[in-house]
């Protein structure tokens, strides 16, 4: 069965139901039954084939004694899933929009990501990530839970059948200090290792090399087998999701510049090193 919607709400939405019910402790069967619908439905709605309605969302939220934090943000993306493009104006919360992230990289064959003043998340080492949650807006806990989440999430870099990584840095992402000059040091070492990964390409694009669209703000495209390729779009105050065609094509066109105007690897592995120092 083809999904009947493939917009990024649906698909963080079908991730989520998943992830509460087993959270819960519940069989797909046993909850399909608690709510009084076919187990074949329930899978639709957990693999995104179908996209089930608010009020069935709450049925299953209800049945499931979630608490209101995790309904709010549940019934939040309900009521959003069949929007072609998802805006998320409170980033912090870990879900929605962390969900939607996970589930994208997750199911990605390939990731192309430009950043221009930080390393982005899936090459950051611990302490280097540490240190930009723990100097961000939010609480000390939340954090945490944030770093958790993202060293899980580098798995997709290393597991069986990887992903494929293109990674996209400005020059001031590796030469301003974030955290200390060890912190540092470690990062760039660590961007060096994982360059002789064979499904990861990461180039440096120079500093003061003019305009270019870069310099407008970062974005991550996600590429995905038989389905359209999302671009994601964050800032401290809000984050969105892509969708439409036309709009993901013209962040395609920009990675191309982008990867025009960005040293070879060879010579962003001797910038590493020179950085290292």
């Amino acid at each position: 069965m083809k999904p009947t919607s493939t917009s990024p709400g649906s698909r963080a939405l079908a991730a989520s139901l998943r992830e509460v019910r087993v959270a819960r402790g519940k069989g797909l069967r046993e909850l399909a039954r608690m709510v009084r619908i076919l187990p074949q439905l329930l899978s639709a709605w957990e693999k995104g084939q179908r996209v089930p309605q608010p009020e069935d969302v709450a049925r299953l939220l209800g049945a499931l004694r979630v608490d209101d934090l995790t309904y709010d943000r549940m019934m939040r993306l309900a009521r959003h899933a069949r929007d072609d493009n998802w805006l998320d104006s409170n980033p912090s919360d870990l879900p929605p929009a962390l969900n939607g992230i996970v589930e994208y990289e997750r199911t990605a064959t390939r990731i192309t990501n430009w950043y221009h003043a930080i390393v982005p998340g899936l090459l950051q080492t611990p302490d280097y990530a540490r240190a930009i949650l723990s100097n961000s807006e939010i609480g000390l806990e939340q954090a945490d839970s944030m770093l958790v989440v993202r060293l899980n999430r580098q798995r997709i870099l290393t597991r069986p059948d990887p992903v494929r990584l293109t990674a996209l840095i400005g020059e001031i992402a590796i030469r301003d200090e974030i955290g200390s000059p060890d912190i540092m040091s470690d990062q760039v070492d660590h961007l060096l290792q994982m360059m002789a990964l064979p499904n990861i390409s990461l180039r440096i694009v120079p500093a003061n090399i003019g305009y270019h669209p870069g310099l407008i703000g970062s974005f991550i495209l996600y590429e995905f087998p038989g389905l359209p390729a999302i671009v994601h779009l964050e800032n401290s105050h809000a984050t969105a999701f892509l969708h439409e065609a036309e709009v993901v094509g013209d962040y395609a066109k920009q990675a191309k510049i982008l990867s025009r105007k960005a040293l070879g690897e060879d010579d962003t592995r001797a910038l590493l090193r020179e950085v290292a120092r």
